[in-house]
């Protein structure tokens, strides 16, 4: 290891343990226990020696939301002990690739990205893929909506289409805290619709217990309002140059 990449290992190793105190921290207070929360850390933009650095301290969780950036990355890091989620908004046409590495993917918002994804893995003939529901908060009720995703009154029926559609697993829902609507800047009355929005899921479908919500500066009112996955970037990676 150089003299940098020693540097950049330490930087990583304590913004982890700060993360990991607030995760810890937020999970007390909520009375929940730790294990109950699988922290992803964020990697976009960010090189996969970061990743590897990351698989070193123990870190089993990375997120892209590219594929041109993620792919390659993935196939560096192959041998490294990560499982690869898929965050953001996902084209048909990049479905196949994404599919080389994602284990989940956590953006899926439209018929006919189940569709492509359902016919890519039974095509690929690879292990059936995790898939979340992304609901859009700001667009319930007909709003504009400023988020990807669909609007809370039609995720019952995404979720249905994914939980028959040959190849996937209907794993449960995401969101990202809106920017707009009612509940823009009030992160914790945002998860708390999204999670009466998971129970409803979880009616229908009780194996589809995942909620993956909370980012690095909201992910203490995820852990309390019962997310059992967050997903953070800035505050482990730190905010400086990306790639491009």
């Amino acid at each position: 290891m150089t003299d940098r990449q020693r540097a950049r290992y330490e930087e990583l190793g304590e913004n982890l343990e700060v993360v990991e105190r607030r995760i810890a921290d937020a999970c007390a207070a909520a009375g929940r226990e730790r294990s109950e929360v699988t922290l992803i850390v964020v990697t976009k933009t960010y090189p996969a020696e970061d990743s590897a650095l990351l698989a070193g301290l123990g870190v089993t969780d990375v997120a892209e939301n590219r594929d041109q950036d993620a792919a390659p990355k993935a196939d560096l890091c192959v041998d490294l002990p990560l499982t690869w989620h898929f965050v953001g908004q996902l084209q048909t046409n990049k479905v196949r690739s994404v599919l080389r590495y994602a284990d989940t993917v956590h953006s899926v918002d439209r018929d006919r990205l189940v569709e492509s994804l359902s016919a890519a893995v039974v095509r690929d003939g690879r292990a059936p893929l995790g898939c979340l529901v992304q609901v859009a908060l700001d667009k319930e009720h007909g709003e504009g909506g400023h988020r990807a995703g669909v609007a809370p009154e039609d995720v019952l029926a995404l979720a249905d289409k994914i939980a028959g559609a040959p190849g996937l697993r209907l794993d449960g829902v995401m969101t990202v805290a809106p920017l707009a609507g009612p509940l823009a800047g009030d992160p914790a009355a945002s998860f708390a619709r999204l999670m009466e929005i998971a129970s409803a899921v979880r009616a229908v479908h009780p194996a589809a217990t995942m909620v993956s919500a909370g980012m690095s500066g909201d992910l203490e009112q995820a852990i309390a309002a019962g997310a059992t996955h967050v997903r953070i970037g800035t505050a482990v990676l730190g905010v400086r140059s990306p790639l491009r």
